[in-house]
């Protein structure tokens, strides 16, 4: 391969492998003020892992900084596994998370921000290790704004060109021209939405602990929790619930349209198409859940905290809905209340929430918006075709031509999307999961959500599936994280061709 500039690949892993040593620093206080002897295992974890990153670093010095296309895809892909082979240290050497499937599944479940777990009791974990995990959902979030807002649209990732005029580019409407310095001012929304969260946690009842890993599992649209119960153990902190929509729903937006709103152009927010059909969307799907466990709950349905009775009370319906219709869309994953006891049709509503996604350019997983907008858009143009054969009649987003290799790209994208999911389903069938825990878990793991239906629900979590199950939802949880192009590209003969 004449062209593959290898060094450059193994710099950036080792600068990525350094930033996640450093993460581990921070977190090794949380264990030993507590006086707990995990410390000393994530202390370990983080100077192993600089160690790591600084070989990969000092030993490549590239003769030339240019990346390509190739070398892009990989160090995108390389970087996700780096973050996640060293992040499972600090569970391995603690001894918090023996197992290695275990351990891996649930790191990488943190950096993809898909929030799912193998653990059985959180509580009983150390808090070194609790804020572990919580980084690994705010360190994911970090690296997916930047990839997403400025390396797939240059790779031309599943059409994620569209919001490449908002982003860097030549464009009156880009944030900053420079991909480094557009990472500077969205890393600064990112940590000043994360303090402003952990502030009104802290003010709505929370501990400051609880407060600031739950302001960076939000922030990241990840939804690890420190309770066994998810947000559901705030249920009588209404307040707090609240909050963590408001965040969920920020957190889900475009974080350019974000960085708009910070300076006070909230009408640039409102004319993004995108915006309105997200923010319309989620408000449309919880009024029809509202309606739903208002009136049609079954009074008869066990009530826990876990299964809150929400039948004939409209604050508690109008807060569950609206927190669980946003947690499930931005792919969050936190959970207020279990939406498979509500009923069957609002179990089936949020089953096709799972293929929603937020908008593009957020910490959000799954589908995206956008995509779905220019999906309908074509396939309502087609009817118009079929009667004016010889007409050109563009799709159009935000009154915008968009051109046929996006569109056919985006297409492209569902497409694979799908087929990937159905097999999925088939293949964790067959690794010994029910029909429908396997959908559910498939559903979840691609589109980075956290909870599903099934054996895999909201107040269940992933501990029982087999290791052959845990290692494919983790490659499902990777490849749906990175938009499947940039993964599934490295498979192809043609990849790896000679220029």
């Amino acid at each position: 391969m004449n062209s593959l500039n290898i060094k450059i690949i193994y710099r950036f892993l080792g600068i990525t492998a350094i930033l996640n040593g450093l993460f581990m620093f921070i977190a090794f206080p949380f264990s030993f003020f507590n006086e707990e002897n995990e410390a000393w295992g994530i202390l370990n974890a983080g100077i192993i892992t600089i160690f790591i990153g600084l070989l990969l670093y000092l030993f490549n010095k590239p003769k030339n900084t240019n990346i390509q296309k190739k070398e892009g895809y990989l160090i995108v892909t390389l970087g996700w596994l780096t973050l996640s082979i060293t992040g499972m240290l600090p569970y391995l050497l603690s001894g918090a998370i023996p197992s290695i499937p275990d351990a891996f599944f649930e790191t990488i479940s943190g950096y993809s921000t898909t929030g799912s777990s193998i653990l059985k009791d959180i509580e009983i974990m150390p808090k070194g290790i609790l804020f572990w995990r919580s980084a690994t959902h705010w360190i994911g979030g970090m690296g997916i704004i930047v990839l997403t807002i400025a390396i797939l649209p240059l790779l031309g990732i599943g059409g994620m060109q569209l919001f490449m005029a908002e982003a860097p580019g030549p464009s009156a409407d880009k944030l900053h021209p420079r991909i480094t310095d557009t990472a500077k001012r969205l890393y600064l929304i990112y940590v000043v939405l994360t303090f402003a969260e952990f502030f009104l946690l802290k003010v709505a009842g929370m501990t400051w602990f609880d407060a600031l890993n739950h302001a960076m599992a939000t922030v990241s649209t990840g939804g690890f929790s420190t309770k066994n119960a998810s947000i559901a153990h705030y249920n009588h902190l209404p307040f707090v619930q609240y909050i963590i929509t408001f965040f969920m729903l920020v957190a889900g937006t475009n974080f350019v349209l974000t960085y708009f709103a910070l300076k006070g152009k909230i009408q640039k927010v409102f004319q993004s198409e995108e915006f309105r059909y997200y923010l319309f969307g989620i408000i449309g799907v919880s009024s029809l859940i509202i309606i739903l466990i208002y009136h049609f709950q079954d009074p008869s349905l066990e009530t826990s905290i876990n299964h809150p009775k929400v039948f004939g009370d409209l604050e508690y319906a109008i807060r569950h809905s609206l927190f669980m219709v946003t947690s499930v869309v931005t792919t969050t994953g936190f959970v207020s209340a279990d939406f498979t006891m509500w009923n069957f049709f609002a179990t089936g509503i949020f089953f096709a929430l799972f293929f929603t996604g937020g908008s593009a350019g957020s910490t959000s997983g799954g589908v995206k918006v956008v995509r779905h907008i220019v999906m309908l858009k074509n396939s309502f143009l087609e009817f118009k075709k079929a009667l004016h054969p010889n007409a050109i009649i563009p799709v159009r987003y935000d009154g915008k031509s968009v051109s046929q290799t996006i569109v056919f790209n985006i297409l492209s994208f569902f497409i694979i999307y799908m087929f990937i999911f159905i097999m999925a389903s088939v293949t964790l069938n067959l690794l010994g999961l029910d029909f429908v825990s396997a959908l559910g878990a498939a559903a979840s793991s691609l589109g980075n959500i956290g909870p599903a239906i099934g054996s895999v629900s909201p107040v269940d979590n992933f501990a029982h599936l087999s290791t052959s199950a845990k290692w494919f939802c983790s490659f499902l949880m990777l490849i749906g994280r990175l938009e499947l192009f940039t993964v599934l590209i490295l498979f192809t003969p043609f990849f790896w061709r000679k220029n």
